[in-house]
């Protein structure tokens, strides 16, 4: 009798505990009949990142290859700003290509692409700055605040007469707040 009823003990403590993790896996991770897979909204690829890097970098070392740390910020600052704005393409190598026509006349949104500039990589040292602010800027997200708005920008030796409102000036750059 005494064998039977520490085997009966036995058996109602083992579905005690059985039961006492089931409650705590059910309270932890919820019913299993409620968990929905989903896939994710955008696939990025390790390719496709460095493509954007490197179209960025090459950007900025273009743009501002030898302007001074925050020069190169915020030129990257504007194209990704772009990228981020519905006026714009919503890549960064499309927004840095991006050509339009004007009055029956090419014009691309950053000289440079349309002088017909070389896009080979460079081995300088300019361009390895600019490669690291192009990390700093798209991976690590730093920016600058006072140009959060920046669309546009130009040399300071040309004078486009733009409508849009001046934000300020670095380096030999001005930024211009889009509309």
């Amino acid at each position: 009798m005494e064998f039977s009823f520490k085997t009966i003990n036995s058996l109602i403590g083992l579905v005690l505990v059985a039961f006492l993790i089931n409650a705590v896996m059910s309270f932890k991770f919820g019913d299993p009949k409620e968990v929905i897979i989903t896939k994710p909204k955008s696939y990025v690829s390790v390719e496709n990142v460095d493509r954007q890097l490197d179209c960025l970098a090459m950007n900025i070392y273009k743009e501002a290859g030898h302007e001074p740390f925050e020069g190169k910020v915020a030129v990257a600052q504007v194209t990704l700003n772009r990228v981020d704005n519905p006026k714009f393409p919503k890549d960064i190598c499309a927004v840095v290509y991006q050509k339009n026509v004007v009055m029956e006349k090419v014009v691309c949104q950053f000289s440079w692409h349309c002088e017909g500039s070389a896009t080979k990589k460079p081995k300088d040292k300019a361009y390895q700055e600019s490669y690291a602010v192009a990390k700093k800027v798209l991976l690590e997200g730093f920016r600058l605040d006072s140009l959060s708005d920046a669309l546009y920008f130009h040399a300071v030796y040309v004078n486009p007469a733009w409508p849009h409102e001046k934000i300020g000036r670095i380096g030999n750059h001005v930024f211009y707040k889009g509309r």
